[in-house]
């Protein structure tokens, strides 16, 4: 029995890193592909609409940003600086993937890392606008005591 079974050392795994898809295609791939319009099949509807309809120029300017933003620290492996905007209805590009986003909520600037399962939603979606709701804690004169109306 020991005889069929032979105990080699392998050698120890290399980390695998997650790949990411967007709707079937790696996002190297995506980066690759010759024109917008094999990128826009992909997308959902609304977001089909919106480019082909053409980006606006604050859009295009966004992006010659974000552009810049990550060609200065190509070399040193480093994360880009943040790149502040107001375009929450911006949809996020494949282009745009390991880039820092500072998104207007409206009252500051939200900083956002762009990853690659963010592909096709908005910049909006992850600077909430509003301050959730914290229930259970009394007013200002409710101290440990029931609300008892005064009449």
């Amino acid at each position: 029995m020991s005889d069929k079974k032979k105990l080699t050392t392998a050698p120890p795994k290399k980390r695998s890193f997650r790949k990411y898809y967007y709707r079937g295609i790696e996002v190297n791939q995506l980066l690759d592909f010759s024109s917008r319009r094999e990128l826009v099949k992909l997308m959902h509807a609304r977001a089909r609409r919106r480019i082909r309809r053409g980006l606006k120029e604050k859009a295009l300017k966004f992006i010659k940003r974000l552009r810049k933003a990550k060609q200065k620290v190509k070399e040193s492996h480093t994360k880009p600086p943040v790149v502040k905007t107001h375009l929450r209805d911006m949809i996020i590009v494949p282009e745009m993937v390991a880039s820092q986003v500072g998104v207007f909520n409206g009252k500051g600037f939200i900083s956002v890392d762009i990853r690659p399962d963010m592909i096709g939603t908005y910049l909006g979606e992850y600077a909430i606008t509003y301050k959730p709701v914290r229930h259970g804690k009394g007013g200002k004169e409710a101290k440990d005591a029931k609300f008892i109306p005064k009449y």
